[in-house]
């Protein structure tokens, strides 16, 4: 496909769909501010909270895309950062803990430069492996054995959830290039977000129409069986139409997004058991109207390495 804008380094693919989403955007801010115009209500101030979040958002994807991919990677390290920090200052953890958690950190700057580096065998071991090993050695170097085994699955916890699957987005775009297919990594990046969130938003929207027969009551009360199903087949229809910003076939890129779907919708739900258990309605405050950071990534964490590596065994 011809680029839309001959002079910025984005594929026409890419660019045709980050105009999409703009116009999208626009299109509803404007629709918002005319509806207010005659009517106000909650959902109307939700809806328009959520609508400028979305569009700091795309400002910073679309930066981060034109300016260098090395701040693609910092910025989704910084995801991981204000992610892992949002996450202990939820779950109750130790003094003793420190040490622990110090290393967490430590493990960002090193998973997304094994990452930037593209050195595949490392960057796939280094967390769920050494990390594994070393993070309760650290714990148990403490002497503190009150409460270590809670210690001992949380801090791993978080950073396979904050660190090792959002790095996976990073690695995208240190994937070796295909002939013919010249989206590339930013293609693939642009597709799983996109995906991802739509069908959050799907799922969002089923539901306030249609929803009736909870899923887990007790876990997240808004989730319903309607708006999980019609989330589901949107995904799979919008992947459908979106694969030529994969180098995938047609089975393959509905198999993927029927996933991204199903999965994203368990990394919803395992954060809300958290947030449930822990008592707070939010993981953070830092993106209005959608709460944290992990609130708002608590799907790409799941769906991240579950897309990277179907991609991986499919096409590389």
């Amino acid at each position: 496909m011809d680029k839309l804008i001959a002079s910025v380094n984005l594929s026409g693919e890419i660019q045709m769909v980050i105009g999409v989403i703009l116009g999208i955007l626009l299109l509803s801010s404007l629709l918002f501010w005319t509806w207010g115009l005659f009517r106000s209500s909650i959902g109307l101030t939700e809806l328009k909270t959520r609508t400028k979040s979305w569009w700091g958002m795309a400002t910073l994807f679309l930066l981060a895309a034109l300016i260098s991919p090395i701040i693609t990677y910092i910025g989704i390290g910084f995801l991981s950062f204000a992610a892992l920090r949002e996450f202990y200052s939820v779950i109750q953890l130790r003094k003793s803990d420190r040490a622990g958690m110090l290393w967490c950190y430590l493990a960002i700057p090193i998973q997304y430069y094994l990452a930037y580096m593209g050195w595949y065998e490392l960057f796939i071991i280094f967390i769920p492996v050494f990390m594994f090993i070393w993070i309760p050695f650290v714990l148990v170097l403490s002497g503190e054995t009150k409460m270590i085994m809670t210690s001992m699955a949380g801090l791993p916890t978080s950073i396979m959830l904050c660190v090792f699957g959002l790095s996976h987005m990073a690695y995208l775009i240190s994937l070796p290039s295909i002939p013919g297919f010249d989206p590339g990594g930013k293609g693939l990046l642009l597709f799983l977000i996109f995906i991802t969130q739509m069908n959050d938003v799907m799922q969002f929207i089923w539901g306030k129409l249609f929803g009736r027969h909870k899923i887990l009551p007790k876990i997240s009360p808004n989730k319903t069986w309607e708006g999980f199903l019609g989330g589901l087949v949107s995904s799979m229809i919008i992947g459908y139409f979106m694969k030529f910003l994969t180098p995938l076939g047609d089975g393959e890129v509905i198999l993927i997004s029927f996933l991204i779907a199903s999965v994203g919708f368990i990394g919803d739900v395992v954060i809300s058991a958290i947030k449930r258990d822990m008592g707070v309605k939010d993981m953070g405050g830092a993106i209005p109207g959608h709460g944290g950071v992990l609130d708002r990534i608590d799907s790409l964490s799941m769906t991240t390495p579950i897309f990277f590596h179907l991609v991986y065994f499919f096409a590389y």
